[in-house]
């Protein structure tokens, strides 16, 4: 359901420099790339990861990622909230919510955004 062609159009990866020539003024200070990934189902909850890839040269360190998820929550190039709508309504959610959770520091060239769509 939710394939990578799917969470291609729902995040395009070209989203990512408009999201740092935002904050910036310039794409290539960017020192990631963001990707939207589905990564299953737990209860009533869909699953998702920000993930931000190291970009060539660039390091990612807590400091740059930490603070991301009230950024994400409000920022309208991310679009966090129309995301989860397109999620809910693709898994025929009626009433959902919606909710980010701490950045994930899985390696050093990758870091994780959870995004959770709840059923009500």
């Amino acid at each position: 359901m939710f394939d990578q062609e799917f969470l291609t159009q729902l995040f395009p990866p070209e989203r990512t420099n408009e999201f740092f020539e935002a904050l910036f003024g310039d794409a290539e200070e960017g020192a990631y790339d963001i990707k939207l990934s589905y990564q299953g189902k737990e209860g009533k909850s869909l699953k998702f990861f920000f993930e931000l890839h190291a970009r060539p040269h660039q390091c990612l360190r807590c400091n740059l990622t930490t603070g991301l998820p009230p950024v994400f929550e409000r920022h309208p190039i991310i679009a966090t909230k129309k995301i989860a709508e397109e999620i809910a309504k693709k898994a025929g959610f009626d009433k959902h919510t919606w909710k980010l959770g701490q950045t994930i520091q899985y390696s050093e060239n990758l870091h994780f955004v959870p995004l959770l769509v709840t059923e009500d």
